[in-house]
């Protein structure tokens, strides 16, 4: 390709909004173009490194048994419903109407799909275990899209499902799909960790995040050097202090004016936070069949810890979880900032399962000014839910090893789940066992999103000149610059290199050279080799690799060849790269 027929240019500065590394390049090196929020244009160096990631999906997926097809985005309501998902997802699912005034909506994911095609093929045992999967476009109306294509509104995602006659089979499959993940962000160029995580709206039973760590990353990891547990804190758990052992004391009122905060009561009472009970009132959203219902949750731990949203919603079943309202908490009885679970009617009590062992906390009195000595779980009140609802923290210990652990951010790259028979029961996705009975299917769902990818790519391989792209996943292997004097010999090695198969980008524009290098430099191609006066009369060309210093003449009769070399030995080291993992599953 032609730089000067290139649709698309560099920039000198990058937009104002541009928070990360990789959104600032990606646009300045004219790889990516912003439409609105969260939806972006890729020009065509973009789509050429997108189009490299997913060449890799693809191979890896084969690899495993996995069959192409191509699903629709715009999917009729019904199997939303049929599903439940319908009236779990909020405002992130988006719904519409069609001209029939039929419900309709846009793919967030298409477990439904998969379940919809496997109960009209699948009929017997005997056709599984299959694989499927595509690369498609999906909406996510989320709220918040930031940093590029790291989080984004419309993405291409390569999802994947398997189809199983048993959960041996799945967790066959699962165990597939963990080693192929590894192997597709190696090729990319890309380190990751796969941690336990949280299932979320997918459902099933087990899940493993894909992350790449960075500090611009969203989600926060507890990690343990020691015995390698991983976990995404929404679900990591944590060993627990052992409470002080103590008789129950009587009940005690005492005055706490203007005293409405965990610190300023453990301030006020000369008391440790972890001697008082912490007060968190959340309104849970809960989806019984097509009915939809809100009820106000009480959740109570320890004061020096913090509440795990997710670990609550999971608890108690909510599909979406928000702050309560000051009106809704005082409608209970209770007083924010002195609220206390003693006496409270009509609420869900939730408690963390170290309250129980705490004796003699200072709690709330539900009454302003005032809190209550010796509140004790079971003597003074009970809850309806006893679990885990607290957040693990940098510095707390391994639940399996005792060691303390770190928090560490970083980026999901891609995701797998086992979904068991969550879609395939409600949607009569069935087969016929070798008995002739008949059976669910069971299912698991494994995604990666390409656009993030690449952006996480930029994220990892950039310096202060622009991007350092791996030659597996550059929009082409050569940045061939012409200079002055050098232009026919230039044109006649871009014949040569392109009559080989290598990829070229060839800057034959009326530049000066500073502006050529630094455009090569930000766009970041693997090799660049310069045809000028001056290399010719050193004897050939000059090459360079861009992630090196050293620049070196090239005999002009061996310029193609050493081209070639470059490139093999760049895939080799990639391709060192991509090793077993040891699998961390149940």
């Amino acid at each position: 390709m032609k730089m000067s027929h290139m649709f698309g240019h560099t920039l000198r500065q990058a937009p104002a909004d541009a928070e990360t590394a990789s959104h600032q390049w990606l646009v300045r090196a004219g790889f990516i173009r912003q439409l609105g929020a969260g939806i972006y244009s890729l020009l065509p160096l973009g789509y050429r490194a997108i189009d490299k990631i997913e060449n890799i999906m693809r191979d890896e997926m084969d690899a495993i048994g996995g069959q192409e097809l191509l699903m629709p985005v715009v999917h009729p309501a019904e199997i939303w419903k049929e599903s439940g998902r319908w009236y779990k997802i909020g405002t992130e699912l988006s719904r519409f109407h069609d001209k029939n005034e039929r419900d309709m909506v846009l793919a967030l994911t298409h477990e439904e799909v998969v379940a919809d095609l496997t109960r009209k093929e699948v009929q017997s045992y005997k056709q599984l275990p299959m694989l499927v999967y595509h690369i498609q476009t999906k909406w996510r109306d989320d709220p918040r899209p930031r940093a590029g294509l790291i989080r984004v509104r419309e993405f291409t995602m390569k999802d994947s499902y398997s189809l199983d006659a048993d959960a041996a089979g799945l967790d066959k499959q699962y165990r597939a799909h963990y080693q192929a993940y590894f192997n597709i962000f190696h090729r990319a160029g890309i380190p990751v960790i796969a941690v336990q995580a949280d299932v979320g709206m997918m459902g099933g039973t087990f899940a493993h995040e894909y992350m790449y760590l960075t500090a611009v990353g969203e989600d926060t990891l507890l990690l343990c050097d020691e015995c390698g547990y991983k976990a995404n804190r929404q679900i990591a758990r944590f060993r627990k202090p052992k409470a002080d052992k103590a008789e129950a004391a009587e009940l005690e009122k005492v005055e706490t004016p203007n005293v409405a905060t965990i610190e300023a009561l453990a301030n006020f009472l000369n008391i440790e936070k972890a001697q008082t009970a912490k007060a968190v009132f959340l309104m849970g959203k809960f989806a019984e069949g097509d009915e939809v219902s809100e009820k106000l949750i009480f959740a109570v731990l320890r004061g020096d810890m913090d509440l795990n949203e997710t670990k609550l919603g999971n608890a108690v079943g909510a599909n979406e979880l928000r702050a309560a309202h000051e009106d809704e908490i005082k409608a209970v009885g209770a007083v924010p900032g002195y609220a206390s679970p003693i006496g409270i009617q009509d609420v869900l009590v939730v408690v963390d399962d170290l309250i129980p062992e705490s004796a003699n906390l200072v709690a709330g009195a539900n009454e302003a000014g005032y809190h209550l000595r010796n509140v004790n779980y079971g003597r003074d009140y009970e809850a309806q839910i006893v679990a885990d609802i607290a957040s693990a923290e940098d510095g707390y210990l391994c639940p399996d090893c005792g060691s303390p652990m770190h928090a560490s951010r970083g980026v999901e790259v891609g995701n797998i789940f086992k979904l068991g028979t969550d879609f395939s029961v409600p949607q009569g996705a069935t087969f016929l066992d070798e008995n002739g009975k008949e059976q669910p299917v069971v299912m698991g769902s494994y995604g990666i999103g390409s656009g993030r990818l690449l952006a996480c790519i930029a994220e990892e391989h950039h310096d202060e000149g622009g991007l350092v792209w791996p030659i597996s996943v550059a929009p082409y292997h050569v940045h061939l610059v012409a200079l002055r004097g050098g232009e026919d010999k230039a044109d006649a090695l871009y014949a040569d290199l392109r009559a080989k198969g290598v990829e070229v980008l060839y800057d034959e524009r009326d530049e000066s050279p500073g502006v050529k290098f630094n455009d090569a430099d930000l766009i970041g191609l693997p090799i660049r080799v310069t045809v000028s006066k001056r290399s010719l009369d050193e004897g050939g060309v000059e090459m360079k690799l861009r992630n090196a210093e050293e620049r070196t003449i090239v005999n002009w009769d061996d310029a193609v060849a050493e081209v070639l070399a470059a490139k093999q030995r760049l895939e080799a080291e990639l391709q060192a790269a991509v090793v077993e993992v040891p699998y961390d599953g149940e």
